[in-house]
């Protein structure tokens, strides 16, 4: 008698990808090519979190945005979600909130503090884009086995940490982040890929990634004028984004989960 076959199940996953000054529409393709690599994959794509069904019908989620903020009942449903088994690979400024005051700078105010914990950092400031040298915190994790020290040339995320975290991947910088509130750093190692464990799932957060065309500064510029695509050049980031999508569907089935009497 012949054996039957084995038919992996579909895994569902989330993708938000939307928010200002960024080339989102070059983002999300992107990601969703990366995403599509593996057919077993069921991917439903929004621009904000207000689908909280599907979200919590998911087994991970990956965001790429930039000033996009849940409300605070959609913090606490993320914040559930990943407790109880989620995993969210969160992407450059997933952790950013922007606002441009009266002198021209710009700030990063602490608005959103249930959310910038679950992920684990906020975003502050960047130097303006130049290239810097990242290095591996943990050669021995299976996210950057393998992975030497690489040269890249985008924004450095400088952040406020707001939970402990696994660092992966970090880079050293002191100096000015011009046009920013708070533009004076110290020499001081700043993470660029880490881990961060809620409950029974987590957060992984990758900073590289920037990416802008022509006219993704509107209102504020009419015409921005290069192509900017940054990390999106090499192909280490590729292999960080494809590694990152691989530790994702690792997350068990939260409906499953659900139905077997866990946590809703």
């Amino acid at each position: 008698m012949a054996e039957a076959s084995h038919h992996p199940g579909a895994i569902d996953g989330v993708l938000i990808a939307s928010g200002k000054y960024h080339d989102i529409d070059f983002a999300r393709l992107e990601l969703l090519k990366l995403l599509a690599e593996d057919a077993n994959l069921r991917i439903r794509v929004f621009e904000d979190y207000a689908n909280l069904d599907a979200i919590r019908n998911a087994s991970f989620l990956v965001t790429y945005t930039c000033d996009v903020v849940p409300s605070l009942e959609q913090q606490e449903a993320l914040r559930a979600w990943v407790e109880q088994g989620g995993r969210w690979y969160a992407l450059h400024g997933t952790s950013s909130i922007l606002r441009f005051l009266s002198n021209g700078l710009v700030d990063s105010p602490d608005w959103a503090p249930h959310l910038m914990e679950t992920l684990g950092s906020q975003f502050i400031a960047h130097p303006p884009i130049a290239p810097y040298r990242v290095e591996v915190a943990d050669a021995d994790h299976a996210l950057v086995r393998g992975i030497e020290p690489f040269d890249v040339t985008d924004e450095l995320y400088l952040s406020d940490t707001r939970a402990d975290l696994h660092v992966l991947l970090d880079a050293q910088f002191e100096g000015e982040a011009a046009g920013f509130a708070r533009s004076a750093w110290l020499k001081d190692r700043h993470p660029v890929f880490y881990l961060r464990t809620i409950g029974k799932g987590a957060v992984l957060y990758l900073t590289l990634g920037h990416c802008r065309g022509h006219h993704d500064m509107r209102p504020l510029m009419e015409h921005w004028p290069e192509v900017q695509r940054c990390a999106w050049e090499l192909p280490v980031f590729y292999e960080l984004l494809r590694r990152g999508i691989s530790w994702s569907k690792e997350a068990a089935p939260i409906a499953a989960q659900t139905q077997a009497g866990g946590t809703a």
